[in-house]
Protein backbone atom coordinates (compact mmCIF):
# COMPACT_ATOMS: atom_id res chain seq x y z
CA UNK A 1 0.00 0.00 0.00
CA UNK A 2 1.34 3.34 -0.52
CA UNK A 3 2.20 6.33 2.26
CA UNK A 4 -0.16 8.65 2.65
CA UNK A 5 0.73 10.03 6.04
CA UNK A 6 3.80 10.74 8.10
CA UNK A 7 3.53 10.66 12.39
CA UNK A 8 6.36 12.06 14.50
CA UNK A 9 7.35 11.80 18.01
CA UNK A 10 8.75 15.54 19.51
CA UNK A 11 10.96 15.27 22.34
CA UNK A 12 13.88 13.67 21.17
CA UNK A 13 12.92 13.55 17.47
CA UNK A 14 12.07 17.03 16.32
CA UNK A 15 14.21 18.76 18.52
CA UNK A 16 16.58 17.17 21.21
CA UNK A 17 14.62 17.68 24.78
CA UNK A 18 16.13 14.68 26.34
CA UNK A 19 19.74 15.46 26.30
CA UNK A 20 19.33 18.56 27.85
CA UNK A 21 17.32 17.22 30.55
CA UNK A 22 19.98 14.06 30.98
CA UNK A 23 22.51 16.64 31.48
CA UNK A 24 20.41 18.71 34.20
CA UNK A 25 19.84 15.99 36.42
CA UNK A 26 23.13 14.68 36.09
CA UNK A 27 24.68 17.84 36.64
CA UNK A 28 22.82 18.12 39.99
CA UNK A 29 23.36 14.36 40.89
CA UNK A 30 27.38 15.16 40.57
CA UNK A 31 26.67 17.99 43.16
CA UNK A 32 26.22 15.18 45.60
CA UNK A 33 29.22 12.51 44.59
CA UNK A 34 26.44 10.24 42.59
CA UNK A 35 25.92 9.26 39.14
CA UNK A 36 22.62 9.49 37.21
CA UNK A 37 21.26 6.46 36.37
CA UNK A 38 20.60 7.04 32.91
CA UNK A 39 19.81 3.37 31.97
CA UNK A 40 17.20 3.80 34.29
CA UNK A 41 15.79 7.25 33.52
CA UNK A 42 15.70 5.55 29.77
CA UNK A 43 12.26 3.59 31.03
CA UNK A 44 10.26 6.39 31.33
CA UNK A 45 11.56 8.33 28.24
CA UNK A 46 9.15 8.83 25.71
CA UNK A 47 6.30 8.10 28.19
CA UNK A 48 5.47 6.48 31.00
CA UNK A 49 6.38 2.72 30.11
CA UNK A 50 6.86 0.19 32.51
CA UNK A 51 8.88 2.50 35.22
CA UNK A 52 7.72 4.77 38.03
CA UNK A 53 11.48 6.25 38.25
CA UNK A 54 11.87 9.50 40.04
CA UNK A 55 15.03 11.06 39.65
CA UNK A 56 14.40 13.40 42.43
CA UNK A 57 13.09 10.38 44.92
CA UNK A 58 16.14 8.46 43.42
CA UNK A 59 18.60 10.84 44.61
CA UNK A 60 17.49 11.54 48.13
CA UNK A 61 17.48 7.67 48.71
CA UNK A 62 20.67 7.57 47.29
CA UNK A 63 22.29 9.84 49.41
CA UNK A 64 20.21 9.12 52.45
CA UNK A 65 19.51 13.11 52.52
CA UNK A 66 16.24 14.79 52.96
CA UNK A 67 15.30 17.06 50.36
CA UNK A 68 12.67 19.40 49.25
CA UNK A 69 11.60 16.91 46.59
CA UNK A 70 9.82 19.69 44.59
CA UNK A 71 12.35 22.38 44.68
CA UNK A 72 14.99 19.68 43.36
CA UNK A 73 12.78 18.84 40.64
CA UNK A 74 11.69 22.68 39.38
CA UNK A 75 15.62 23.51 39.96
CA UNK A 76 16.23 20.69 37.06
CA UNK A 77 13.60 21.95 35.22
CA UNK A 78 15.05 25.18 34.96
CA UNK A 79 18.27 23.75 34.10
CA UNK A 80 16.62 21.38 31.69
CA UNK A 81 14.32 24.25 29.85
CA UNK A 82 16.91 26.43 29.75
CA UNK A 83 19.56 24.32 27.42
CA UNK A 84 16.21 22.93 25.48
CA UNK A 85 15.23 26.68 24.86
CA UNK A 86 18.74 26.96 22.61
CA UNK A 87 18.26 23.50 20.83
CA UNK A 88 17.77 23.85 17.23
CA UNK A 89 15.32 21.56 14.67
CA UNK A 90 17.26 18.12 14.24
CA UNK A 91 18.42 17.61 10.79
CA UNK A 92 16.58 16.30 8.52
CA UNK A 93 13.52 17.59 9.96
CA UNK A 94 12.48 20.44 7.92
CA UNK A 95 13.56 18.83 4.38
CA UNK A 96 11.56 16.30 5.49
CA UNK A 97 8.40 17.93 6.09
CA UNK A 98 9.03 20.33 2.82
CA UNK A 99 9.26 17.39 1.09
CA UNK A 100 6.20 15.55 2.09
CA UNK A 101 3.70 18.51 1.48
CA UNK A 102 5.19 18.33 -1.70
CA UNK A 103 4.13 14.43 -1.96
CA UNK A 104 0.95 15.87 -0.24
CA UNK A 105 1.51 13.91 2.85
CA UNK A 106 -0.24 14.02 5.50
CA UNK A 107 1.50 15.13 8.89
CA UNK A 108 0.75 14.81 12.34
CA UNK A 109 2.74 14.59 15.86
CA UNK A 110 2.05 12.14 18.21
CA UNK A 111 3.99 13.16 21.64
CA UNK A 112 4.09 11.96 25.21
CA UNK A 113 4.20 15.37 26.38
CA UNK A 114 1.24 17.88 27.12
CA UNK A 115 -0.27 20.22 24.20
CA UNK A 116 1.50 23.42 26.70
CA UNK A 117 4.80 21.65 25.57
CA UNK A 118 4.61 20.67 22.74
CA UNK A 119 2.41 23.62 21.17
CA UNK A 120 4.84 26.31 22.97
CA UNK A 121 8.06 24.38 20.85
CA UNK A 122 6.58 24.24 17.75
CA UNK A 123 5.55 27.97 17.49
CA UNK A 124 8.84 29.01 19.23
CA UNK A 125 10.61 26.95 16.20
CA UNK A 126 8.64 27.83 13.67
CA UNK A 127 6.81 25.12 12.98
CA UNK A 128 2.81 25.16 14.02
CA UNK A 129 1.57 25.18 11.47
CA UNK A 130 3.27 22.52 9.29
CA UNK A 131 0.84 19.75 10.95
CA UNK A 132 -2.10 18.48 10.19
CA UNK A 133 -2.68 16.85 13.54
CA UNK A 134 -1.06 17.34 17.00
CA UNK A 135 -2.10 14.52 19.32
CA UNK A 136 -0.33 15.08 23.04
CA UNK A 137 -1.12 13.15 26.59
CA UNK A 138 -3.76 15.42 26.73
CA UNK A 139 -5.57 14.12 24.10
CA UNK A 140 -5.57 10.75 25.83
CA UNK A 141 -6.82 9.05 28.28
CA UNK A 142 -4.44 8.82 31.84
CA UNK A 143 -2.08 6.25 31.46
CA UNK A 144 -2.55 5.79 27.95
CA UNK A 145 0.49 7.69 26.28
CA UNK A 146 3.68 5.37 25.31
CA UNK A 147 4.55 2.60 24.81
CA UNK A 148 0.50 2.28 24.83
CA UNK A 149 -0.91 2.66 21.14
CA UNK A 150 -3.28 5.11 22.06
CA UNK A 151 -1.40 8.08 20.34
CA UNK A 152 -0.99 6.68 17.03
CA UNK A 153 -4.13 5.17 17.18
CA UNK A 154 -5.91 8.77 17.38
CA UNK A 155 -3.26 10.14 15.13
CA UNK A 156 -4.57 7.50 12.14
CA UNK A 157 -8.05 8.35 13.23
CA UNK A 158 -8.10 12.13 12.71
CA UNK A 159 -5.34 12.06 9.41
CA UNK A 160 -8.03 9.28 8.30
CA UNK A 161 -5.53 6.96 6.99
CA UNK A 162 -5.46 3.32 7.78
CA UNK A 163 -1.99 1.53 9.69
CA UNK A 164 -0.40 0.44 6.48
CA UNK A 165 -0.59 4.13 5.43
CA UNK A 166 1.23 5.82 7.95
CA UNK A 167 5.46 5.90 8.85
CA UNK A 168 6.22 6.70 12.29
CA UNK A 169 9.56 8.26 13.66
CA UNK A 170 10.58 7.76 17.13
CA UNK A 171 13.84 7.88 19.03
CA UNK A 172 13.10 6.14 21.92
CA UNK A 173 12.23 2.67 23.10
CA UNK A 174 8.99 3.75 24.43
CA UNK A 175 7.91 5.18 21.01
CA UNK A 176 9.24 2.41 18.61
CA UNK A 177 7.05 -0.11 21.41
CA UNK A 178 3.94 1.80 20.64
CA UNK A 179 4.11 2.28 17.38
CA UNK A 180 4.59 -0.94 16.50
CA UNK A 181 1.91 -1.93 19.25
CA UNK A 182 -0.55 0.24 16.70
CA UNK A 183 0.90 -2.06 13.59
CA UNK A 184 2.77 1.31 12.30
CA UNK A 185 5.98 1.41 10.13
CA UNK A 186 8.71 2.84 12.58
CA UNK A 187 11.82 4.56 11.84
CA UNK A 188 14.27 4.48 14.94
CA UNK A 189 15.82 8.18 15.03
CA UNK A 190 17.94 7.71 18.20
CA UNK A 191 19.18 10.95 19.25
CA UNK A 192 22.76 11.15 21.47
CA UNK A 193 21.18 9.92 24.30
CA UNK A 194 18.53 7.91 23.69
CA UNK A 195 21.38 5.89 21.51
CA UNK A 196 22.44 5.10 24.90
CA UNK A 197 19.36 3.31 25.31
CA UNK A 198 18.24 -0.45 23.95
CA UNK A 199 15.93 0.00 21.18
CA UNK A 200 15.01 -2.52 19.32
CA UNK A 201 12.31 -3.93 17.09
CA UNK A 202 11.89 -0.55 14.82
CA UNK A 203 11.48 -1.35 10.36
CA UNK A 204 14.71 0.75 10.24
CA UNK A 205 17.51 3.06 12.35
CA UNK A 206 19.02 6.54 11.16
CA UNK A 207 21.64 7.96 12.58
CA UNK A 208 20.12 11.40 11.38
CA UNK A 209 16.77 11.75 8.79
CA UNK A 210 19.93 13.33 6.60
CA UNK A 211 20.90 9.74 6.35
CA UNK A 212 17.74 8.77 3.77
CA UNK A 213 15.90 11.27 1.42
CA UNK A 214 12.12 11.21 2.11
CA UNK A 215 12.00 9.38 -1.78
CA UNK A 216 14.00 6.70 -1.06
CA UNK A 217 12.21 5.97 2.23
CA UNK A 218 8.86 5.48 0.66
CA UNK A 219 10.37 3.29 -1.73
CA UNK A 220 11.39 0.64 0.79
CA UNK A 221 8.32 1.20 2.95
CA UNK A 222 6.36 0.58 0.30
CA UNK A 223 7.81 -2.24 -1.32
Amino acid sequence: MSIHALIFDFDGLIIDTETPDVRAWQKIYAEHHVTFPVESWGQIVGGTGGSRFDAASHLQDLTGQPFDLNALQARQNHLSHTMVDQQPILPGVVDYLRDARRLDLKLAIASSSPHSWVDTHLARLGLAGRFDEIICSDDVAPGRTKPQPDLFLLALARLKVPKEAAIVFEDSPNGVRAAKSAGLFVVAVPNPTTSLLKIEGEDLRLNSLTDLSLGELLKRAES
